[in-house]
């Protein structure tokens, strides 16, 4: 009888150790870090709501069962809007949510992993990133700082801008004075522009005192939210300076090695989540915005002309040669992307461009 309880009491214990170990190890093995952000405080898309840098941090600590836990700052709460890419580098923080172009003044290069004018659309963009090389390419640029990126939200295509008077030819461009941001500004100039970078905050009291008289943001949802219609009537597309816009989720290096693999898929799989939500967030409700912009503000919505958006065309192919003849890892970057473009461009003509033109 004795030998019998001590073997079953042994197998009970060699049954419930294997599973007891690991549950040891998942607690010890935690992290806490801190995200912030280019964007104030209740941002739509930039800050909360689906596909949110704030919903990127919950899906974290959900998937990784409190594991990895991030806490998020918007701007201002922690640092200043534009002080994410230092404070990553340095260190103080994990993470920081905002765009890469943010950071042209630091590497050229990296306004390519925002957007490109008359570049890449939200498929071809994340086509580009996750199968084509990009993420490989926006890995070796940051690796000499420190620093890695992954795509964590996009807006598809934006809006043109506001405007406070029509543009009815290149002329009306000289001498204007517009908020814009990216490689779109360095078009902007070159056609007499006067281009400032305003955080999203400043835009509308900007326009609404004529301090500037033209401003892009991003779409009907989030150009409403600002009251941007209520400063400017005149609202222009095609799209052609923002055909894709995706956020980037900066992370230090040195803290990403830290974290164990099944934790880094994590947060590489919640930021591919949020790239997708965040996209079709935006596409559900720019529509009603749009809508509620001509018919209840009195917006007049338009094109640019033909001739205008020819002009910017041939504009942007020398700022985009001139960038990259100046700086060896812009060429590099900048002949990978279009080489991708190319090919893309393909296969949009025999697929998206038929269904639009012909069934949308």
């Amino acid at each position: 009888m004795e030998r019998r309880k001590f073997l079953k009491g042994g197998l009970v214990a060699a049954a419930v150790a294997p599973l007891a170990a690991p549950s040891i190890a998942r607690a010890a093995d935690t992290f806490s870090w801190k995200m912030t952000n280019a964007y104030g405080p209740g941002s739509p898309f930039y800050v909360e709501g689906p596909g949110s840098p704030t919903d990127f941090c919950k899906k974290v600590e959900a998937m990784s069962g409190g594991r990895l836990k991030i806490q998020h700052f918007a701007a201002g709460e922690l640092i200043p809007a534009m002080e994410g890419f230092d404070a990553v580098r340095s260190g103080t923080v994990e993470m920081n949510a905002a765009n890469a172009y943010f950071w042209a003044g630091k590497i050229p290069a990296a306004q390519y992993f925002t957007t490109v004018p008359f570049g890449l659309n939200f498929q071809g963009m994340n086509a580009w990133l996750y199968h084509g090389g990009g993420q490989a390419l926006w890995d070796e640029l940051y690796a000499p700082l420190g620093m890695k990126a992954l795509p964590m939200g996009n807006t598809g295509v934006q809006m043109t801008g506001w405007f406070r008077n029509p543009i009815k030819s290149v002329d009306d461009f000289n001498n204007l004075k517009m908020r814009i941001p990216g490689l779109a500004g360095k078009v902007y100039s070159e056609l007499g522009v006067d281009v400032k970078l305003l955080p999203g905050g400043e835009i509308f009291p900007a326009l609404e005192r004529g301090v500037i008289d033209a401003a892009e943001f991003v779409g009907p949802y989030q150009d409403r939210r600002l009251g941007l219609q209520n400063a400017a009537k005149y609202y222009y597309t095609t799209g052609w300076h923002e055909p894709s816009n995706a956020t980037e989720l900066l992370i230090n290096k040195a803290a990403w090695d830290t974290l164990p693999a099944d934790l880094q898929a994590i947060v590489s799989s919640a930021a591919m989540a949020c790239n997708l939500e965040s996209h079709t967030w935006c596409e559900a409700n720019n529509a009603a915005a749009m809508v509620d912009l001509v018919e209840n503000f009195d917006v007049k919505a338009d094109v640019l002309p033909k001739e205008v958006v020819a002009k910017l065309k041939e504009v942007t192919d020398q700022v985009l040669a001139d960038g990259a003849a100046a700086d060896p890892a812009t060429k590099k970057v900048h002949d990978a992307f279009f080489a991708f473009k190319k090919e893309h461009d393909l296969w949009a003509s025999i697929s998206e461009k038929p269904y639009h033109n012909l069934l949308g």
